[in-house]
């Protein structure tokens, strides 16, 4: 763990807020949509991502590697939804991330699943977990505007 604490640490100083995160968040807040985490990483990196470039934004709850099990177990996505008092489950949320246990935690948790795609996951767009893809977090508020229906062809990625 002490190996994985430091990677994150080193990490941050060079962390970069997500092409359309600003664009995204605003979308989110102005329309009251709630918003939480589900990460693999430990707290100081998520408090620093937070307090950084998500100053003003609520989130909650927030979900670290401290909790068990950890993705790709669908538990972090199914507190958040109990936690929220969703009676569904999963089904009304959206879990959108960058990892193959992102997808398949969404997956198993009856969520719908955004990859927001690079070049390292781009084999993820076609996967059996993945139901929707974008490029940029603020790919995201057109759908959120116009929905859509089963999954995206590949080339929209």
């Amino acid at each position: 763990m002490t190996a994985i604490r430091k990677i994150e640490s080193e990490a941050m100083t060079a962390q970069k807020p997500q092409p359309g995160l600003a664009e995204l968040m605003q979308y989110l807040k102005a329309r009251g949509i709630r918003k939480g985490i589900c990460t693999r990483n430990f707290d100081t990196p998520v408090t620093h991502l937070l307090t950084k470039f998500l100053a003003g934004h609520t989130f909650e709850p927030i979900i670290t590697r401290a909790f068990r099990p950890p993705k790709p177990d669908p538990a972090g996505i199914l507190h958040i939804a109990s936690s929220w008092g969703l009676e569904d489950r999963g089904k009304s949320l959206i879990m959108v991330g960058d990892s193959i246990d992102d997808m398949t935690a969404g997956h198993r948790a009856g969520a719908t699943t955004v990859l927001l795609v690079n070049d390292v996951n781009e084999h993820l767009v076609t996967h059996d977990h993945t139901d929707l893809c974008i490029k940029r977090l603020d790919d995201l508020i057109a759908v959120l505007e116009d929905g859509f229906i089963g999954e995206m062809e590949e080339s929209a990625c």
